[in-house]
């Protein structure tokens, strides 16, 4: 067995460890009504059990990482798979380190599966391992991705705890036009992240029946002497064709709801031979989410967001204010070394400028002057509580943004292998 096998194995026994880690979590925490033993020890055991589960999870993780580097003779952050899946890893190791000062279990049950969707996401893209282009082969590469990743992965952990903080605090009671306000907000977050796994359930769904469809649409270009020509190319679909390609014809496409075409094609202003499967892409998880939404709140008869309420019954929001306010203030710094100051040193080696306003490069900035304002006014204007916790959770769909967003919608120098 090859190095790159053995990190596969080490990548799938993380994945369910994680998943059962979440589940020690759900216990220590919900299974606090129906115990028989005090409350605290209920979840003073179970959380131990959780907590060690997780690091076995982080352990096979680090295997992983270690053994896919050895293997394939470079840092395995080059292409989309391996870096969501770096980026899944340093979540852990973020929520580690915050779980080793506030020993708060609770934290575990918002943390992992940010951890399980991030690393079910990566699976999604080709796991091959893929050459490294000559700018990429710098040890500048390995101290600017991972710094980066860790400190996004710190805001991810102060995501959980202020969308906690939220359904804390909020009111889910009142009628009052603030709350229903702040109901409606929580719930549309909630709301956003069974989207998220609406596509991975899409995606691995129709992967495993088996669908392709494949279209071809032809492509002109102008050259610099403004001479256009044309060419042909091929878009390959995995979920059935919503939208098809703009101008495009169908080459084959398996049957689905006896559909195998549609007459609906992606705007003509979506530039890319993969604009329409990526628009049909974020179609499906819509209808996806939508659908498994819709089935909670009918076994549930409530919302999400008043579903998980009780559970925070007994946590002191302070402490969650906090935990939120203190993982953010430790990966600033690391963000800012890593997404800033390190990536323009790698910046200037490898095209030979500091800065070029590339979209990754504008998102970039744009987090690090984002979460340069949640510090000040945290510490300046006092902005704590409610202000603080919503400020912590649009601050990770920025990051999410910057991740995701640039990576697979728009094109530029930063664009990952692997996400066509």
């Amino acid at each position: 067995m090859s190095l790159v096998d053995l990190s596969s194995d080490a990548f799938i026994a993380a994945f369910f460890l994680y998943c059962f880690a979440f589940l020690f979590y759900v216990i220590a925490i919900a299974g606090k009504k129906w115990s028989n033993r005090d409350p605290f020890q209920h979840e003073k055991r179970w959380g131990r059990i959780a907590f060690i589960t997780s690091s076995l999870g982080l352990a096979a993780h680090l295997t992983f990482f270690f053994t896919r580097w050895a293997g394939s003779g470079q840092i395995p952050t080059s292409n989309m798979y391996e870096f969501m899946t770096f980026l899944g890893m340093a979540i852990m190791i973020a929520f580690t380190i915050i779980y080793a000062i506030y020993r708060k279990a609770l934290l575990g049950m918002f943390s992992l599966p940010l951890t399980v969707i991030i690393v079910a996401y990566a699976s999604v893209f080709p796991q091959e391992v893929q050459p490294l282009i000559p700018a990429l082969n710098s040890i500048w590469l390995k101290v600017h991705v991972t710094t980066a990743a860790l400190g996004e992965a710190f805001f991810a952990v102060g995501f959980a705890a202020g969308l906690m903080y939220l359904l804390r605090v909020v009111d889910f009671n009142s009628e009052t036009k603030e709350a229903r306000r702040s109901r409606f907000w929580v719930e549309f977050s909630l709301y956003t992240i069974i989207i998220i796994i609406g596509f991975l359930v899409a995606v691995f769904g129709f992967r495993a029946a088996g669908y392709e469809a494949q279209f071809s649409q032809e492509m002109s270009t102008v050259d610099a002497k403004g001479i256009e020509s044309s060419k042909v190319e091929t878009v390959d679909y995995t979920l059935p064709p919503i939208v098809k390609p703009y101008n495009s014809e169908v080459v084959h496409a398996d049957s689905f709801l006896g559909m195998t075409d549609t007459k609906l094609e992606a705007p003509s202003w979506m530039n890319g031979v993969n604009a329409g499967r990526k628009l049909n892409t974020v179609i499906w998880s819509i209808i996806a989410g939508t659908i498994l939404y819709g089935l909670l709140r009918l076994v549930f008869r409530k919302p999400l967001g008043a579903v998980i309420h009780p559970v925070m019954e007994g946590v002191d929001p302070d402490d969650l204010d906090e935990i939120s306010y203190r993982a953010i203030a430790i990966g600033f710094p690391i963000f800012t070394l890593g997404a800033l100051i390190f990536a323009m040193i790698w910046a200037n080696i490898a095209w030979g400028r500091f800065w070029g306003w590339d979209p990754k490069e504008v998102w970039a900035l744009i987090s690090w002057l984002y979460y340069s304002a949640y510090l000040h006014f945290r510490l300046s204007r006092g902005w704590q509580g409610l202000r603080s916790s919503w400020l912590a959770v649009i601050g990770f769909v920025v990051i999410l943004f910057t991740l995701v967003g640039v990576n697979l919608v728009i094109a530029g120098l930063h664009s990952y292998a692997g996400t066509n």
